[in-house]
């Protein structure tokens, strides 16, 4: 299925899917990547986080969090009709996202927060849309929520000359999916840590990019804490020292990632990453130096 739902608490949490399936592969994806390594947590990782051929089965989605009469929206994956090349995989896609939305029970409208972990191109693509040739901003009585370490980085590297095909999209995704909702005076920039409404605070979580954030849900006695990309994969709960090719400041990255495992272990947060497979959320342990994960399967559809 392509939308479930956990009940957080007296909340509810949504994921809206993009995409799924074998969107990466393993030996580029991770920096510190070891075939044998890999191969030996195959059976720990499971059939739903690794394909029979090592590719990592990952997903693009969105997480909706409905909390005390509010809506609010955890990253925009890549979104429709986006030049995108050389990704080609993620050039001008035709997706059922926005159906997926509306399927956990809410229209574009009805968004009255949109929080971007960060500004990479599967996190805000759906901040926009194609109207009349125009990005006009999709979700238009929303406040959207960036770092501002993360946006300044962002128009910094927006500003310089770039070839290389990351850099090419970084600028697009800019262009495309930042600046028309910064036009629109929708964006506000939070500096350090913030509270959105009571029971969700935000985070500074710099590593993957230098002004990532995690977003805490803490309501009825019960927490989840969702990420972005401090973890892309469950291999990096085994080995939370093991960095994405796309990690921009490595050494801050994992010691994020491992503070984010220790939070999780400690409080019982449910951890809600941007990208895992099937059942998609979990709980964290302690196992020796390191970390297990228990996944925790939705709820049905109410």
């Amino acid at each position: 299925m392509a939308v479930q739902r956990w009940g957080v608490g007296s909340s509810s949490v949504f994921r809206v899917e993009e995409l799924l399936g074998q969107l990466f592969e393993t030996r580029r994806f991770f920096a510190d990547y070891d075939a044998e390594i890999v191969e030996s947590l195959r059976e720990w990782a499971g059939p739903n986080h690794l394909s029979p051929e090592g590719n990592i089965i990952s997903s693009i989605h969105s997480w909706l969090i409905e909390i005390d009469g509010k809506r609010v929206l955890v990253d925009g994956c890549v979104g429709d009709a986006k030049d995108r090349m050389p990704f080609r995989d993620w050039h001008e896609m035709r997706t059922s996202w926005l159906d997926n939305l509306h399927a956990a029970g809410c229209t574009p409208d009805e968004v009255d927060f949109v929080m971007c972990t960060h500004l990479h191109v599967d996190h805000v693509g759906w901040n926009t849309r194609l109207e009349n040739g125009r990005w006009v901003p999709t979700f238009p009585n929303a406040r959207y929520l960036f770092s501002t370490t993360e946006y300044e980085y962002w128009k910094g590297q927006r500003a310089e000359e770039h070839t290389a095909g990351f850099e090419v999209v970084g600028d697009k995704v800019f262009d495309d999916s930042v600046l028309p909702v910064v036009e629109a005076g929708l964006v506000d920039l939070v500096d350090g840590e913030h509270d959105i409404l009571d029971g969700l605070h935000i985070e500074p979580a710099p590593g993957h990019t230098p002004g990532s954030i995690t977003l805490e849900l803490h309501t009825a006695g019960e927490r989840a804490l969702f990420t972005g990309d401090i973890m892309h994969h469950p291999i990096q709960i085994r080995l939370p020292d093991w960095n994405s090719a796309f990690c921009e400041l490595p050494d801050e990255a994992r010691a994020t990632r491992r503070r984010v495992l220790e939070h999780c272990a400690d409080t019982g947060a449910l951890l809600m990453p941007a990208h895992f497979g099937w059942p998609h959320a979990g709980t964290i342990r302690r196992e020796g130096d390191t970390f297990a994960v228990d996944y925790v399967e939705p709820n049905a559809l109410s």
